[in-house]
Parts: structure tokens; C-alpha cells; sequence
């Protein structure tokens, strides 16, 4: 790999290969506004980069610094390899990655008029008007102005007027919200995950008897409020497992582990240190890395780690105590 410590480019396209980046690529004139920055594979910039148009046409790629792309941030669908952005990653127009082979990372937050992504990992949050996932892993929410479609996904949750889904997804917070009623397909399923033993599975160990996903019923498990102030009034329809979990104050969920584990996905870009779950069954530490955690839920959401069903049964004389 050639390292590049002085960034000396005309206003033309900037095209890298094998180049690793010790500084920033950020247009120093108005000129240099409209360039594009084209990776054909094996790069790392260390600093922030903005460009007219962001193209990913081969892996590997690591952005350590933020980007910002002025009409779209781009990944090819025929790329191979990992591709990671370390830091928040926006656009003033859409970002789209439909690679089936890549595995696709940002380490935090996205924000884009339109976001469209596949058999990715996000760390943080996506932010837009227009969402669409398939094959995705959100650990923090997906918040759109105008809709979400989602397929085959797990989500931290999700806010927006008009959601569809298809296929086996996830949600790892109690509730999530839309104003309009959920568009389910005939195979669509939806699932939380907010009462599981992530933890113990993290550290392939036995999860706790009275842990488990809870299936959410689009019809029966809808909380329809209306919010009114002075001049407006406003329907908001919440899917939640609140009601479901009657018991739950009975479950020492600090033992799960959850609550950590999100927390050091969503952080880990900016911890000083590497934070584990403890041994696993092998007697190794449990890293939270930002790889290990993107397998471990891939791993769920493509069935290879089995989350138990929460038993909807309790013992009434625990309440005594």
C-alpha cells in the first residue's frame, strides 16, 4: 500500500488505489466542489473526506474520518470485501449500497435525504426522509420523515408515518412508532428483543430460563394515542411488548448484559478502550468489537444463534416477594 501524506489533487476526479491516506481530502476552492472520490480498492484515509460524488467500486476501504458526500455516497453492487466508515457519514441527497458480497460497516450515525442499504451494519442511527433495509443490523433507531420499508432487518427501533415490512425482523427496544398502521406482507413477522439474554448468547453460553423474543402482533399490540396542542392533532401508533411483560419486573435484566452490549456498539469508534462480556464457553474473553458484534447479530438475524421464546408464564407467588 503507497502512503500518501500530502494530498496534492487537480479538480478533477480523485481515483485511489492501494493508497493509504495520512490526512484529509476536503476541497480547498470552489472549483474543487464538483470532484468526485472514486475507491478501486485497498484504501484507508485517516481523515474526513467530502466529495460531489462517493463511489465505492472495490473493497477493502476504511474511512476513518466523517464524509459527507454532496449528491450520493455509493457502493457498487458487485463489491467484495469489508468496507467501514469509522465515523458519521451524510448526504444531501441519497446513500446506497445494494452489494450482496460486501460487508458494509458505519461504526455511526447516517443522515441523507434517502438511505437504501443492504447486508449492512450500523452502529449508530439512520436519519432521512425515505429508509429502505434488507438484510440490515441498526443498533440504534431509523427515524424518516416520510416512510421505511424493512425486510428480513433487526432495528434498535424505528419513528416515521408510514412503515412496510416483509420477512423476519427484529426490534432491540421495547416499543417503536408510525403514525399510519403497519404494512405487513404474508410473510412478514415481527419480533423483540428487548427481554433476551443477548449477553449469554454473545458468550455462546445457556440463556436464562425466563429470557426470550416476544412475537408483537401488528393488530393486537398496537397503543393508538393522539396528540393535541393549540392548533394541531396528531394519531400515533405505538408497538410495544410493554403489555405482554406483566412479569418483567420480576426479571433481573441487568444480568443480560443488553444494555451494555448496544452501548459499546454504538460507542465503539469512540472508547479508549476495548470492553469485553467476560469468558465465553471456551473460557476466552468475549471482545465487544465492532466485527464481533456485527457477526454475533448477523448471526441471529440469519439463524445460526437461536434466540429462545420468552415463556408467557410466571409464578404469581414471586409478586410477594
Amino acid at each position: 500500500m503507497r502512503e500518501l501524506k500530502e494530498i496534492r489533487f487537480n479538480e478533477t476526479d480523485i481515483q485511489l488505489q492501494d493508497n493509504l491516506v495520512r490526512g484529509s481530502i476536503l476541497p480547498e476552492k470552489i472549483a474543487e466542489l464538483n470532484r468526485n472520490i472514486i475507491f478501486q480498492g485497498n484504501n484507508v484515509v485517516e481523515g474526513p473526506i467530502f466529495g460531489n460524488r462517493i463511489e465505492v467500486r472495490k473493497g477493502d476501504l476504511e474511512v476513518q474520518g466523517a464524509a459527507f458526500a454532496q449528491t450520493e455516497l455509493y457502493v457498487s453492487s458487485d463489491v467484495e470485501g469489508k468496507v467501514l466508515f469509522k465515523k458519521s457519514v451524510g448526504s444531501a441527497n441519497s446513500i446506497v449500497s445494494r452489494a450482496a458480497r460486501c460487508e458494509l460497516s458505519f461504526a455511526s450515525d447516517i443522515n441523507a435525504k434517502s438511505v437504501t442499504l443492504h447486508n449492512t451494519f450500523v452502529a449508530g442511527s439512520i436519519y432521512a426522509d425515505e429508509v429502505q433495509l434488507d438484510n440490515c443490523v441498526v443498533i440504534g433507531g431509523v427515524f424518516a420523515t416520510q416512510e421505511i420499508e424493512m425486510s428480513n432487518s433487526i432495528v434498535g427501533t424505528f419513528n416515521t408515518p408510514v412503515i412496510r415490512i416483509a420477512g423476519i425482523n427484529h426490534l432491540l427496544l421495547p416499543s417503536a412508532f408510525s403514525i399510519e398502521r403497519i404494512t405487513a406482507a404474508a410473510d412478514a413477522k415481527l419480533y423483540n428483543l428487548s427481554l433476551a439474554d443477548l449477553g449469554s448468547l454473545y458468550r455462546n453460553m445457556p440463556q436464562a430460563e425466563n429470557s426470550g423474543r416476544i412475537e408483537i402482533d401488528i393488530n393486537v399490540d398496537e397503543v393508538k394515542s393522539k396528540l393535541v396542542d393549540e392548533t394541531t392533532q396528531k394519531t400515533l401508533r405505538s408497538y410495544t411488548v410493554v403489555g405482554k411483560v406483566l412479569a418483567a419486573d420480576l426479571i433481573d435484566t441487568d444480568k443480560f448484559q443488553n444494555h451494555f452490549l448496544l452501548t459499546a456498539a454504538s460507542l465503539g469508534t469512540q472508547l479508549l478502550k476495548t470492553y469485553d462480556l467476560g469468558t465465553n464457553s471456551k473460557g476466552d474473553l468475549a471482545m465487544l468489537t465492532i466485527e464481533n458484534i456485527r457477526k454475533f447479530f448477523f448471526d441471529i438475524l440469519n439463524g445460526k444463534i437461536e434466540v429462545q421464546q420468552m415463556s408467557g408464564s410466571f409464578n404469581i407467588s414471586e409478586l410477594g416477594r
